[in-house]
């Protein structure tokens, strides 16, 4: 899968996210302060992570800053992403199961290489409900961006 990640610090876990994605199989386009040169600033490097999913240049993105706010913010005002901020596996979990997350949002502050690996199994194992409640309120929230309903 391709995955586009940003972060606004060079930081040990934001590194650390980008070795487990590639030991996972995945292909990683850095943004932010993890790719030399680009701007780092956490609404910046947000932004472009989202709208590589947006233009279907990534299937997915992670999005980070310290608190993983700034990231989630930023990546939510980007038409057709809808990015979690998850701080635990069962959020994470939720957030692609309920709601068809498509963005990854993580605190730099408070995630540790261990739960950073949970995150991960539990985001990349779930898959979007099939239940009508669940894909209407998905379709809602894609109406008033307006995106493309997701499939």
């Amino acid at each position: 899968m391709r995955i586009s990640v940003s972060s606004d610090m060079d930081e040990p876990v934001a590194r650390l996210l980008v070795e487990e994605l590639r030991r996972r199989g995945h292909e990683v386009r850095a943004h932010g302060a993890l790719d030399p040169g680009a701007d780092p600033q956490w609404a910046v490097c947000s932004e472009a992570a989202a709208r590589d999913v947006a233009a279907g240049t990534a299937e997915q993105a992670v999005v980070c800053c310290w608190t993983g706010t700034g990231a989630s913010i930023a990546a939510n005002k980007v038409p057709g992403v809808r990015a979690a901020l998850c701080t635990d596996a069962y959020t994470a979990d939720g957030a692609r199961r309920w709601n068809d997350a498509n963005v990854l949002a993580l605190g730099l502050r408070l995630t540790s290489g261990a739960v950073l690996k949970e995150i991960l199994d539990a985001w990349f194992a779930a898959r979007p409900s099939e239940d009508a409640e669940d894909r209407q309120n998905v379709a809602h929230v894609s109406r008033m961006d307006g995106a493309r309903t997701p499939a």
